[in-house]
């Protein structure tokens, strides 16, 4: 996607928000809304600006944090540990809204800057853990390329056509290049696809798996999180590869593994998982069954969506994105009326 259509989506994005919260705010659509809500987040963090900020979307302020649940409490949310959903949802005689919080892959940040807020506010909440992540032997692509791009002019990379010479002097090349090479990771093997990338970045003096332990937890920090009792840790697998592409015995193990992983930090059996990418793409119905038979009460997806007591291992979510970080966007989300202009 070039970088003025994805101007323009955000632009179009923002404005349908604007919209969803003037209609919220008038009492209007009133049908749309769920009867609770799982979110999505990734790193909570004071924002540093980069020339090219591939990842921004993932990134979200402790501020906007702290907004986003005084908001949602000013409009009758109550705050829920995720593994209570699928009970929540089958309650006929509790219609009380609520909101679940949930942050992909374990980052630093979520125990420096996001605990202290949801502290604050009494708030419950789920941080998924990928083994390969809190171990430092798995490198996190997109936080490497992000680096790589924003460092270097020029790249040299084999797509499979022979070694190609790609041009970094504009922030339109770098999206493009960051394109390209997200591409070449989701449509080959996955582990092959990133050992290629990890030998790009060390060809121009980038550590990645330097980089996975600069910004994940390790076990030590996990169990100092834990030990708060606002904070569950649930599964994430181990590699962080998306599981519909892989065969289904490597699948289960990459499940059950970082369940086993997880347990082995808190002596407790995690009955969350969230899919990595969690896309329709990357995860499929196949995966939801291995969740049932494994022993997971809730997994869930980056599918947009309110979840429901008859799929509580396919569920969605809703993400905070760092692109529109206004807490009247989060009423707007809540409400469930852009699902709902988008037919979902």
């Amino acid at each position: 996607m070039g970088q003025w259509k994805r101007r323009l989506k955000r632009i179009a994005i923002g404005s349908g928000l604007e919209a969803a919260w003037l209609a919220s705010a008038a009492g209007l659509m009133k049908e749309a809304r769920g009867r609770g809500v799982i979110f999505t987040l990734h790193h909570v963090r004071p924002h540093v600006a980069q020339p090219f900020e591939p990842n921004q979307h993932l990134e979200i302020t402790p501020e906007f944090l702290d907004s986003t649940l005084r908001r949602l409490r000013r409009i009758g949310y109550r705050f829920v540990p995720l593994d209570a959903v699928p009970s929540l949802l089958s309650d006929p005689q509790d219609d009380r809204l609520f909101a679940a919080f949930t942050l992909d892959d374990g980052y630093r940040n979520n125990l420096i800057h996001a605990l202290p807020v949801f502290e604050r506010h009494q708030t419950p909440f789920t941080i998924f853990i990928a083994q390969g992540f809190a171990e430092g032997s798995h490198s996190i692509w997109w936080e490497t390329l992000a680096l790589l791009l924003n460092r270097e002019n020029s790249i040299e990379f084999n797509f499979g056509r022979g070694r190609e010479r790609l041009a970094l002097d504009t922030l339109v090349r770098k999206w493009d290049a960051f394109d390209r090479l997200a591409e070449f990771i989701h449509r080959q093997d996955e582990s092959r696809a990133l050992a290629e990338v990890d030998a790009l970045a060390r060809r121009h003096g980038i550590e990645p798996l330097d980089i996975t332990r600069e910004l994940v937890m390790g076990p030590q920090e996990l169990r100092k999180l834990s030990a708060s009792p606002l904070a569950s840790l649930g599964a994430h697998t181990i590699s962080h590869r998306a599981l519909a592409r892989l065969p289904h015995a490597e699948a289960r193990i990459e499940m059950e593994i970082s369940a086993d992983y997880v347990e082995s930090i808190t002596g407790i059996r995690p009955r969350t998982i969230a899919f990595p990418y969690g896309t329709k793409e990357a995860t499929k119905g196949r995966e939801a069954e291995l969740a049932a038979k494994l022993g997971f009460a809730v997994a869930v997806t980056t599918q947009p969506g309110f979840p429901a007591a008859s799929q509580p291992t396919y569920m969605p979510r809703i993400s905070l994105n760092g692109f529109y970080q206004r807490s009247r966007y989060v009423s707007a989300l809540a409400s469930g009326i852009p699902l709902k202009l988008l037919g979902k």
